[in-house]
């Protein structure tokens, strides 16, 4: 249970980025993490906790997919006003592509609940560790490792079925290493 409370996606962005901020933001470090981990972390933490009081169940965790809709928009808010803010303060690239790729991964994952359950824990996982690829070469994919147990987690806790999880994992490093590529080579 701790791992699958821990492998929350705005819990996992927090450290994430301010890691990428403390490598490419020289002395705008704590303006650019300040920003990145109040819309990337804690606005959608805050707003899972106040939908979860809402719904009468107290966890980081909305289980079914009913009750997702509504958080996913207002992360996705958060996310948008987080890219916005970032570009217009000149964030270097990589800060400002992970922020982009949380937004846009969110709207897909929106989409997708309305057929399917897949896992945002996985995604969670994946897509942070491709940005870390990408920021701080083989080392980043460390953090990928941690992969295993959160889909162990969530499998084992009843929450996914091993596709699911599986389709979290793989959606998660296609979408960010894409567009992480994309805005590498076509606006850097």
């Amino acid at each position: 249970m701790l791992i699958s409370i821990l492998a929350n996606a705005p819990l996992v962005s927090i450290p994430v980025f301010i890691l990428i901020n403390y490598v490419e933001s020289g002395g705008m470090f704590v303006l650019f993490s300040g920003v990145s981990v109040l819309f990337a972390g804690v606005i959608p933490i805050l707003t899972i906790v106040l939908w979860s009081l809402k719904i009468k169940k107290i966890s980081l965790d909305i289980p079914k997919t009913e009750d997702r809709p509504l958080p996913l928009v207002c992360a996705i808010i958060s996310y948008f006003t987080g890219t916005i803010i970032l570009y217009l303060l000149h964030a270097p690239w990589l800060v400002l592509a992970l922020m982009f790729c949380y937004c846009t991964n969110t709207l897909i994952v929106f989409v997708i609940t309305f057929f399917w359950k897949i896992s945002i824990h996985s995604m969670g996982i994946t897509g942070p560790a491709t940005a870390l690829i990408f920021a701080i070469g083989l080392p980043g994919f460390m953090f990928g490792i941690l992969v295993l147990p959160v889909m162990w987690s969530r499998v084992h806790l009843h929450r996914h079925s091993i596709s699911q999880v599986l389709a979290g994992a793989c959606l998660g490093v296609l979408l960010t290493g894409t567009q992480m590529f994309l805005i590498e080579n076509l606006i850097r």
